[in-house]
């Protein structure tokens, strides 16, 4: 109760300044609008049915980039991590592709699909597959010795080594990799809708519109909600997740 009593106020402060600021109208209104307009803008959106239909828009196509960065993040992540060969070669690629921002895939995602869904869920991939593979490959190289000579002592190989020994070992890396990815999904996304939407209304397409129609509330209030769809997902998602592990490992501690 006390943290969340901290944050509330901690937030409360900054939004009355935000107000004080706005209405000492330093700046033109349509510049820097006030914490009230915002949320008159938020309200409208949502009475109007645009912003939950950009929400659901801009949700699937990150539940299908993300779906696949999984399921080829942590099959490299395995390879790389287990095999040698893999590691000094395509291991060698992925790290360095990683030091590359996400939103320079955007020319090379237009040239090969153009302007289409293909073209942003491509960069949504490409933002999120490679910390995936490098935490798994991670959590994999740095699997205790000891854990893979006792499970070997007593008969386990193949793929009963890596379901019941490697894996659960690495599995605080692998959820690690899949929150950096989450959050470099999220943010892909947005620069490849804010360059295509479509004609659907999604989260980047109301970004695209506010700023063409100089309407400074409606792209701050587009903002907050992804923030808020962010604060979400690790709240309901990865932080349940991270604490269980937590108390698995016995490495527990209040948040």
């Amino acid at each position: 109760m006390k943290n969340w009593l901290t944050r509330i106020g901690f937030f409360g402060l900054l939004i009355i300044l935000w107000e004080v600021v706005a209405r000492l109208e330093i700046w033109p209104g349509y510049i820097f609008p006030s914490f009230t307009s915002v949320l008159a803008s938020m309200w409208y959106g949502f009475a109007d049915g645009s912003y939950p239909l950009a929400i659901l828009i801009s949700l699937r196509r990150l539940a299908v980039g993300y779906g696949i960065s999984l399921l080829l993040g942590i099959t490299l992540g395995l390879f790389v991590g287990r095999i040698p060969i893999v590691q000094k070669t395509v291991g060698s690629v992925i790290l360095g592709l990683q030091a590359l921002p996400s939103v320079c895939w955007l020319p090379l995602a237009l040239l090969w699909f153009g302007l289409s869904e293909k073209a942003i869920i491509f960069v949504v991939i490409m933002g999120a597959v490679l910390s995936i593979s490098l935490s798994t490959a991670d959590g994999i190289r740095n699997t205790p010795p000891l854990f893979l000579q006792a499970a070997k002592t007593m008969g386990a190989a193949g793929f009963q080594l890596y379901s019941r020994v490697i894996l659960p070992a690495a599995l605080p890396s692998i959820v690690s990799g899949m929150k950096l990815g989450w959050s470099f999904a999220w943010r892909s996304l947005m620069a490849g809708e804010l360059l295509y939407y479509g004609g659907m209304a999604s989260l980047g397409h109301l970004l695209t519109m506010g700023r063409e129609l100089n309407d400074m509330a409606q792209v701050i209030s587009v903002m907050l909600m992804i923030v808020l769809i962010g604060l979400l997902v690790d709240f309901l998602v990865f932080a349940p997740v991270e604490v269980r592990i937590r108390e698995r490992w016995g490495l527990h501690t209040s948040r």
